[in-house]
């Protein structure tokens, strides 16, 4: 079987920002902490307690979290969309015999909630892993690539020895990705079966 594929979630499979941009505001609301939304957006990608703390005390983040997962189950359904190319990116990988894993800094609960509402499947999810702790799960799987929207995703699969493939859907500017380690850079993940059908597999 040919070594397994890796992909982020957020804004890499799905377009997630109108979701987690409106439960942030929500948890600003609920808790009279002002929320920068254009600072969250630019940090889209990272752990929620992570996100949390640039707003919060450490005390106060389980129940920001606890606020925020409320609202974003109600909202990721009506706000989440499928990024062009996902479906056809994971049949590409599946195509090939391959295993498509998603591995996200997404709780696991809400990252099942997102693939079942956007009607994405994975062959085996890693949820609430950011940075190294990617490139970790990356290793121990030995994925030959790993596709992601932002620089620490493209350092994961840098330093797990896969292929960093960047997509521009998220906040990250292809020259940022490349920065990072990114091997290529595609606009959108509708180029991704071409681009995997080219790299060769043992």
């Amino acid at each position: 079987m040919p070594p397994p594929a890796g992909f982020d979630l957020d804004m890499t499979l799905i377009d997630s920002r109108r979701a987690i941009i409106a439960s942030f505001a929500r948890v600003a609301a609920d808790t009279g902490v002002p929320i920068d939304a254009a600072a969250v957006d630019s940090r889209l990608g990272i752990k929620l307690e992570d996100e949390l703390a640039f707003w919060f005390p450490a005390g106060q983040i389980p129940s920001a979290m606890r606020i925020y997962r409320e609202h974003y189950v109600r909202l990721a359904g009506p706000l989440t969309t499928v990024l062009p190319g996902a479906a056809e990116a994971l049949a590409a990988v599946r195509a090939a015999g391959a295993r498509a894993v998603v591995i996200t800094a997404k709780y696991e609960t809400t990252a099942r909630l997102s693939l079942d509402g956007a009607g994405l499947a994975a062959d085996q999810l890693f949820a609430d892993v950011h940075g190294p702790q990617k490139a970790a799960v990356l290793a121990g799987l030995r994925a030959a690539v790993y596709v992601g929207d932002t620089p620490a995703d493209m350092a994961a699969a840098v330093q797990a020895g896969a292929r960093a493939v960047g997509v521009t859907t998220g906040s990250f500017t292809g020259r940022d990705l490349v920065a990072a380690g990114a091997d290529r850079v595609l606009a959108s993940l509708a180029d991704f079966p071409a681009l995997y059908a080219s790299l060769g597999r043992p």
